[in-house]
């Protein structure tokens, strides 16, 4: 049997032949990775388990409590783990190996124990001994190897996430959730990793890790490997909380093997029940689900944003509940140690800080969307404000696309700290590395690139060297294109595949939206048939009481108007097939006799008002009060707004209409007032003509300056009457304008590529057509 990894977990994912038959497919992991974790443990404790049966032996008559003999036995066993059974899976027997197999996993330590109660382990065992497959799978099992000699704790690793993926793809689950590809785990945790000289130089450091969505543990065993290598004497501690029972199960094994305190991994829901609230972290590593929404859990998130504001997680803002990466991405910056240090390294204590803290450091994995979703005064946008303004990011790189199991979407991974190097602050690295990978051999689920260690290299040397690198062209092969169909003679030249970097200040991502308002311009005429629309009451109804006008209404006379009870049932009935959206309130309205003969009142008092203003046009608004006043008909404010909306409508060719005129203000056209026969007037704004114009920040001008500035080069020369509305303010500075906040990663990184010649485009027709010609007269001969 080959010791690599695949390979070792096909040989152990073979264990599904034995179960075929007696358990569906979705059962066979839930199966197989307890049975591999116990072999696992056993083989670990293997040169430790005489000390600590005889330590066992010698404490067991002292009456000591769980606790205190705990501490006697993990003395003994070295280790962060023991078992006191004197069986192993080689000595379970035949007949009485249910209970034999319950024995000896009661055996393990608390810590121990609890990764098969989440697994519900006991269950399957009595499952597998009524199939008579309980002895068959240990047997199996058993003669697996997976001493640490055989297979290193990485390694391992492996092993587990390919035994997940196999069983994510035999129960249509997603392997996604639960653990990240090495590759990118690695590009990852150097990222956030290489700039902390200490860690890696200084024996007897102590650094803390987290991961708030911890899957398998991938990101806590990467980064306390990628220290481990580079400084055996640095202290790394392990936290980290997980949803999953089964990953969470996976991870706090790992995490007992490489000797760490497994009370520091929680299960359960990291944005409702931060279970490690009071800790602060030195690096934070987290691949959070793309795209998930939180709805479950929205009253608790809602309520921490309400409440505690910037006392809590989320102060900065909410986004859309359908997608909550930027919720983990506000945990994990509410989790960086603070930076009190003098800058030289001190080191901090595990679970509080020093006077010499310095700061902490973020990676985490996000899809495109948190990027540019929402625009200003959004939830999304005001998030990443405070990222930005803050100075807590750092870089963002693009990955390349297919390289996770469950999706091939554009990635991006994203370096964020509160110790920024004096040459980095005010400012953020953009790094393009989507052409950074090769096709792998086999593809894994939606995997089908994998970065290479060079790949990996080339993004960490661009990060460290914070320097601009123009799009320069990599030795990457052309993709291989389908040779199916017919192939174009003049095919479409390839996109060279390029690796860039580029620096900009951070405010270069902000803008001030500003609204632009235009005059509205209205005209209006009491007609026949205009007033004949206030017959029917305006909003929802409106629909349905002209069509039971045109059923009924003949039948009406002057006493009658209105009168529909004969006919309730069928329009009721042709409401409920016609009509689905009206609610039982407006049905009650629409058959109520009251609602016809107030909405007849009104048109008889819009055809008293046609007597005495007349039929003709009238393209000036600003005359329209004057002539109701003049008619002597009194309205009230419901009669005055359904008249008017009926009698009016929007005309380009029709005088602006004065909303105010003001007595002692100054004229202002870029702020709507405008000096017109010796007056300053504003104009009432029309909603449909109303823009919007995101203008970018300039921190070295005054806003109201850079917003004029961009206002009269921009709009003023193409729509002379248009103005900035001045009420329209940002939240926090109060100043004209809402701010927001994008980063248009693929913008900043696009290549033009020049179209075809049309000449050749024309050539290629043409011999298309001169081919289908030739095909039609074969058929017609």
């Amino acid at each position: 049997m080959s010791e690599t990894p695949n390979n070792l977990a096909a040989y152990i994912w073979s264990l599904a032949d034995l179960l075929r038959g007696d358990f569906k497919q979705s059962q066979y992991g839930r199966i197989i990775l307890p049975f591999t974790l116990l072999r696992r443990l056993e083989c670990v404790l293997e040169v430790s388990k005489e000390a600590v049966l005889a330590e066992h032996a010698r404490i067991q008559g002292m009456g000591l409590p769980e606790e205190a003999q705990e501490k006697f036995l993990l003395k003994a066993a070295g280790l962060s783990f023991f078992n006191t059974s004197k069986m192993d899976l080689s000595k379970l027997g035949e007949s009485g190996i249910k209970d034999n197999l319950e024995s000896y996993i009661q055996g393990f330590s608390r810590d121990a124990r609890e990764i098969f109660e989440h697994f519900k382990f006991t269950e399957f065992i009595g499952q597998l001994s009524d199939a008579n497959l309980l002895y068959k799978i240990v047997q199996k099992v058993r003669l697996t190897d997976l001493s640490p000699a055989a297979i290193s704790n990485h390694d391992m690793g492996k092993v587990f996430e390919e035994l997940i993926r196999r069983f994510a793809e035999s129960s249509n689950e997603t392997a996604g959730e639960h653990f990240t590809p090495r590759d990118i785990v690695h590009l990852t945790t150097s990222l956030v990793f290489m700039e902390d000289d200490d860690a890696l130089t200084k024996p007897g450091i102590i650094r803390t890790i987290y991961d708030p969505t911890a899957g398998t543990g991938g990101f806590l065993s990467e980064g306390m490997e990628y220290v481990e290598k580079l400084n055996p004497q640095a202290v790394m501690r392990a936290y980290g909380q997980e949803l999953n029972p089964e990953s969470y199960a996976i991870c706090k094994a790992d995490m007992l093997i490489k000797g760490q305190d497994v009370s520091n991994i929680k299960l359960g829901n990291t944005l409702s029940g931060d279970q490690l609230y009071a800790d602060k972290f030195d690096y934070m590593l987290s691949n959070p689900p793309f795209g998930v929404d939180w709805k479950k859990i929205e009253k608790e998130i809602k309520d921490e944003h309400a409440i505690k504001g910037f006392d809590g997680r989320f102060g900065p803002g909410l986004p859309r509940v359908s997608d909550g990466s930027l919720l983990f991405l506000l945990h994990l910056i509410s989790k960086l140690r603070p930076n009190e240090g003098d800058g030289h390294g001190r080191p901090s204590v595990a679970g509080g800080t020093t006077p010499g803290a310095t700061g902490g450091r973020i990676g985490i994995i996000l899809n495109g969307s948190p990027l540019f979703t929402g625009g200003a005064g959004s939830g999304e946008s005001e998030i990443r404000r405070y990222i930005l303004e803050a100075d807590l990011l750092e870089a963002i790189v693009a990955l390349p696309t297919d390289m996770f199991y469950n999706t091939g979407i554009a990635t991006y991974v994203w370096v964020l700290s509160n110790k920024k190097a004096a040459e980095r602050k005010g400012k953020v690295q953009l790094i393009n590395g989507v052409n950074l990978c090769g096709k792998m051999r086999k593809s894994l689920g939606s995997k089908r690139n994998e970065m290479s260690d060079d790949d990996i290299a080339t993004i960490t040397r661009a990060f460290g060297a914070f320097e601009v690198i123009d799009a320069r062209e990599l030795n990457k092969p052309a993709e291989q294109k389908s040779n199916r169909g017919r192939q174009s003679e003049n095919p479409k030249s390839e996109t060279p595949k390029t690796f860039s970097s580029k620096i900009f200040a951070s405010h270069e991502f902000g803008y001030r939206r500003i609204t632009i308002e235009r005059p509205l311009r209205e005209s209006f005429r009491f007609s026949d048939d205009r007033i004949e629309t206030l017959r029917y009451a305006p909003g929802a109804p409106n629909a349905a009481m002209q069509w039971i006008y045109g059923e009924y209404g003949s039948e009406w006379g002057v006493e009658e108007y209105g009168d529909l009870t004969v006919h309730e049932e069928e329009i009721r009935n042709r409401i409920k097939s016609h009509f689905a959206a009206l609610k039982e309130k407006q049905i009650k309205d629409l058959l109520d006799r009251k609602t016809w003969l107030a909405q007849r009142a009104i048109m008889q008092k819009a055809k008293a008002l046609q007597q005495a203003i007349g039929t003709d046009q009238h393209d000036d608004m600003n005359t329209y009060d004057a002539m109701l006043k003049k008619s002597g008909i009194k309205l009230d404010a419901t009669e005055k707004k359904q008249i008017t909306s009926a009698v009016s409508w929007k005309n380009p060719e029709a005088a602006k209409v004065i909303k105010k005129v003001h007595k002692s203000a100054e004229p202002n056209a870029i702020y709507g007032l405008f000096e017109v026969d010796g007056e300053v007037v504003e104009y009432k704004p029309d909603s449909d003509l109303r823009d919007n114009e995101n203008v970018p920040l300039d921190p070295s001008r005054p806003v109201n300056e850079t917003n004029e500035a961009y206002f009269a080069k921009e709009v003023q020369p193409y729509v002379l009457d248009a103005w900035i509305d001045a009420c329209k303010r940002d939240a926090k500075d109060g100043e004209i304008g809402i701010v927001g906040y994008e980063i248009p990663f693929n913008r900043h990184f696009y290549i033009y590529q020049p179209p075809r010649d049309l000449a050749e485009i024309d050539a290629d027709l043409d011999k298309v057509s001169a081919e289908i010609m030739q095909l039609l007269q074969e058929v017609h001969s």
